[in-house]
């Protein structure tokens, strides 16, 4: 990074701050799940706290889905258009839907704006990754992606812990004013920041789409929406993980956000660099390091210390993969680049979405609040076992091309 201009190294920095309003709209939502369901669904909260809650995660399947919807058709829609315009525009719509979503009253007006906040994070992270590629130039492909990914793991060491413990003391909505604060400023730094480059008028919304007739991108997708679902069926639970399972008061929430930030922070930057030295190696050693956390956080939830140690190492593994994904993407799709990129976020959110309705509907049918890390586990190995998929068969068209040359 310290090879970069100073100017690209703000305009970096700018997008950053940006990601860390979307880490915060994303994740702060799982941490005051109660403290919505209470608010919002008061006759549910009354006659019983779990589908209260589980009706509440809702808001975060919702929220996903807008990103799966967003990702691909804005991002191809704007690939002919100068880079940092579009930027701008992205930041100052998730501006305004998240002001909606912190003045709205009624959880169904609530729930439709978090599908609209949704919209612009994919095509926000994948542009702004394209961005930062530039900036680093070849051979750190990744770790600008991870750079740009820094401040939404960021986010979770000390926004969402912040908005987490705003919420529970003075009313969620108050997480929302930080939210919307920490957007307002990222779009004017961006505006200021981001290097103004011509667009690409050939890059049309057809010639973009037809990256989805390539096989392999469909698996990295796969990779992304399964394996990173079990990360998603933990993450969104873990706040009834902590008081229910492990029986520790709720102001231990903030305190297990914080290390769960933390462990994604230091998985973005080793994930981004294991990816650079060896792409494949890296995607497979920390999926199964992701399936393994899993593992061990469902045998010890009842214990608060061993649910820090293995939040911290699930946490961990899946921000690491987030970068190898990404890249993954970007090597299999050609010239398709713009769309490719945030194509990444549509699977992981995808796997959002996944992760909080499978884990919402095993809490649901009484199965507990150790249930939802079983069906991260069981996402995390289904994972492993696309991403084993995918390889053996490009290995064997590749081998068949070479007999054939």
């Amino acid at each position: 990074m310290t090879s970069a201009p100073i100017r690209p190294r703000r305009a970096l920095l700018a997008l950053a701050v940006g990601s860390f309003g979307i880490g915060m709209t994303e994740f702060v939502v799982m941490g005051l799940l109660p403290e919505i369901a209470r608010e919002l669904l008061p006759s549910t909260w009354a006659t019983s706290q779990e589908d209260a809650i589980a009706h509440a995660g809702w808001l975060i399947t919702l929220y996903a889905l807008g990103v799966v919807i967003g990702a691909p058709t804005i991002a191809a829609s704007v690939a002919k258009y100068p880079r940092h315009r579009v930027m701008v525009l992205l930041a100052g719509a998730l501006t305004l839907f998240n002001a909606l979503t912190l003045l709205l009253p009624t959880f169904e007006l609530v729930a439709a704006s978090r599908l609209l906040a949704g919209l612009p994070h994919g095509a926000y992270f994948g542009i702004g990754a394209l961005v930062a590629a530039d900036v680093m130039g070849p051979g750190n492909r990744a770790k600008g992606v991870a750079f740009v990914l820094t401040g939404l793991t960021v986010a979770n060491v000390v926004g969402v812990p912040l908005g987490t413990f705003l919420g529970q003391n003075l009313g969620w909505r108050w997480a929302f004013v930080l939210v919307v604060a920490i957007f307002g400023a990222a779009t004017a730094a961006i505006a200021v920041t981001v290097p103004r480059r011509a667009g690409e008028p050939s890059r049309t919304l057809r010639a973009e789409l037809g990256v989805f007739r390539i096989g392999q991108v469909w698996f990295a997708l796969g990779v992304g929406a399964i394996g990173f679902g079990g990360f998603f069926a933990a993450y969104t639970y873990v706040s009834p993980l902590v008081t229910e399972a492990a029986g520790s008061p709720a102001w231990v929430v903030p305190i297990v956000l914080v290390i769960l930030g933390l462990g994604m922070t230091a998985g973005n930057l080793v994930g981004g660099h294991l990816a650079d030295v060896d792409l494949i190696r890296a995607m497979f050693g920390l999926l199964g390091l992701l399936a393994l956390s899993q593992l061990l956080l469902a045998l010890t939830s009842g214990w608060i210390v061993t649910v820090v140690v293995f939040v911290f190492a699930v946490a961990f593994a899946a921000s690491a993969v987030s970068p190898t994904i990404q890249t993954r993407l970007m090597d299999v799709a050609g010239d398709n680049q713009s769309i490719a990129a945030a194509l990444n976020h549509s699977a992981l959110n995808t796997g959002n979405a996944l992760g909080a309705a499978l884990g919402g509907a095993v809490i649901a049918a009484g199965l507990g609040f150790t249930a939802p890390v079983w069906v991260g586990f069981l996402l995390a190995l289904a994972g492993l076992g696309v991403a084993a998929l995918s390889i053996a068969l490009e290995r064997r068209s590749l081998a068949r091309t070479l007999v054939r040359a």
